[in-house]
């Protein structure tokens, strides 16, 4: 069993397995004089926002924070490619808070074939939000935890760069510590592009052990997709996922934002370009499979159709707030929303992660 080594006064921990070095977590020089003088965690440095590295390598790790200090503060915290962890919290003057993760760390850290950037190796974590504060952080190595794999398009990964935004990557701040979520999902992927791919399906699968869950979403690059290919990518997916004893969990795709008066229209609901019903062949294959659904594109349905025309817009990119209209990608008040769904869903079916949500 190896030793944990803790920094008095730094909050950081050191597993005997050399993940992190002293010289990583300390610094030498102007930046942990910087450090101090803030009263930073080491490895830490900045105001506002507050960024924190520490050199470890791919895997799963238990990452525990104190946030809050001297004078009221609201901090927020982000991870690798803008994961939120937590939400915007409120501490009041000379109070702190703790709360812990488990956080999967990847190389690239943001979508697995490096669109919109590779990141940087190692553990990226990011404080923000109205004068945000931070106290202490620790970081081990995860015992085997729990890990959802996330398996989709550019409607569920981890979007580097703002103002898109994935459901995958804001789904994290409601899994406690004891699983991960590694998100492999991919802008233009289909379900057989991404089978093939070997930085996707074929990276994803050798990592997945007994009661892991694989999450799969596919749809909106499938337009051209035939009604056989799209069963068989699936079954496939799903035939590999069970041999290695993970439990595949299929997600219809979420609805695009494409009205015909106050009803969605097909193209909207992923009736592809050679007349397949996309989300209905994927309920099909789930009850064939024996395998669990959620159906995202029902519930986005709903919740898109109540909003209607004009106030689902909210939901997507608008040019007057985000600089571009997009119809199909979420804004992250959007992608929390459809997170949310998907959480609403892992809950009703008690399906795995169910024992590790907040």
């Amino acid at each position: 069993m190896g030793m944990t080594l803790s920094l008095e006064g730094h909050g950081v921990r050191l597993g005997a397995v050399g993940l992190l070095t002293l010289a990583t977590l300390v610094g030498t020089g102007a930046a942990h004089a910087d450090a101090a003088t803030r009263a930073l965690p080491a490895g830490c440095s900045g105001t506002a926002p507050i960024k924190c590295h520490y050199a470890v390598s791919p895997g799963n790790y238990d990452v525990t924070v104190s946030i809050g200090g001297a004078t009221a503060a609201a901090t927020d915290m982000w991870v690798e490619a803008r994961r939120l962890m937590l939400p915007a919290t409120k501490t009041a003057a000379g109070a702190a808070a703790t709360y812990s993760f488990t956080v999967n760390v990847r190389q690239p850290e943001g979508q697995p074939t490096g669109q919109g950037g590779t990141g940087n190796p190692g553990l990226d974590i990011r404080f923000a939000g109205a004068n945000p504060q931070v106290s202490a952080v620790s970081v081990k190595p995860a015992t085997q935890p729990l890990v959802a794999y996330l398996a989709g398009d550019s409607t569920v990964c981890d979007q580097p760069v703002a103002p898109y935004t994935g459901w995958g990557q804001m789904i994290t701040p409601a899994v406690g510590p004891g699983a991960s979520v590694a998100n492999y999902a991919d802008s233009g992927e289909s379900s057989g592009s991404f089978l093939r791919n070997s930085a996707l399906f074929p990276a994803l699968l050798p990592k997945v052990k007994a009661n892991d869950a694989v999450f799969i979403q596919f749809g909106h690059n499938d337009k051209q997709t035939s009604a056989s290919a799209f069963r068989s990518n699936l079954t496939s997916m799903i035939t590999q996922v069970r041999a290695k004893g993970g439990i595949p969990v299929l997600v219809t795709p979420p609805v695009r934002r494409q009205f015909n008066g106050s009803r969605l229209t097909p193209t909207a609901l992923h009736v592809n370009g050679l007349g397949v019903n996309l989300p209905a062949e994927m309920r099909q294959v789930g009850t064939a499979q024996n395998v669990p659904v959620i159906d995202l594109t029902t519930k986005s349905k709903t919740l898109v159709e109540s909003l209607g025309p004009s106030a689902s817009a909210q939901l997507f990119l608008r040019s007057s707030v985000d600089g571009v209209t997009d119809n199909t990608h979420f804004s992250q008040y959007g992608a929390s929303q459809m997170g949310g769904l998907v959480l609403q869903s892992i809950r009703e079916q008690r399906l795995p992660l169910t024992a590790y949500l907040r």
